[in-house]
C-alpha cells in the first residue's frame, strides 16, 4: 500500500469547503494564551485551524485544530472519515453540529479505533491528530467519498 500524506493545500481546501459566510455561531477570530511555553489557540468551529505548533481548543476544552500538516494514507483517511460519519449519523440531527462532540468522544475515551488510525488519541503525533480532525470535518460536511 502506498502512503500519500495529506498536503497543507488539501487540508486548506477541505477547511475552506466547510466554511460558509451565512452560518452564525460565534466569532471567527482566534485568541492565543501561553501556558508553560506552549501556545494554545482557541478557535471556533468555523476555522478548525491553528498556527504552526499551536493547538486549537474549543470553549468546552476539546482540541478542534492542530497546527501541523495532516498526515495519513488515503485508506486511513477514508476509514477515519467513515468512522466519524457513522458516529455522527447514529446521533442524528445536523452532522456539522456533531463535529465537536465526535472529537470530544475520541479524545475522552482515548480508545484506539479506525477514527484514530487504531491508535489512542493521546499517542498520536500532531500531524496524525490533525488528520483525524480533517477527517472529522469532512465527515461533518458529508465529504467522505
Amino acid at each position: 500500500m502506498r502512503s500519500y500524506p495529506i498536503s497543507a493545500a488539501a487540508v486548506l481546501a477541505v477547511l475552506l469547503a466547510g466554511c460558509s459566510s451565512g452560518s452564525g455561531g460565534g466569532d471567527a477570530t482566534p485568541s492565543s494564551t501561553a501556558a508553560g511555553g506552549a501556545t494554545t489557540t482557541t478557535t471556533t468551529l468555523q476555522t478548525h485551524t491553528a498556527e504552526p505548533g499551536a493547538t486549537g481548543v474549543s470553549p468546552n476544552g476539546v482540541t478542534t485544530a492542530v497546527g501541523a500538516p495532516a498526515q495519513s494514507t488515503e485508506d486511513e483517511y477514508f476509514q477515519a472519515c467513515h468512522a466519524a460519519k457513522v458516529w455522527m449519523q447514529q446521533r442524528g440531527g445536523d452532522q456539522k453540529a456533531q463535529f465537536e462532540p465526535y472529537l470530544e468522544s475520541v479524545q475522552k475515551s482515548d480508545a484506539p479505533g479506525p477514527g484514530t488510525f487504531d491508535t489512542p488519541w493521546s499517542r498520536l503525533p500532531p500531524a496524525r491528530q490533525a488528520a483525524v480532525i480533517v477527517a472529522a470535518d469532512a465527515a461533518a460536511d458529508d465529504l467522505c467519498g
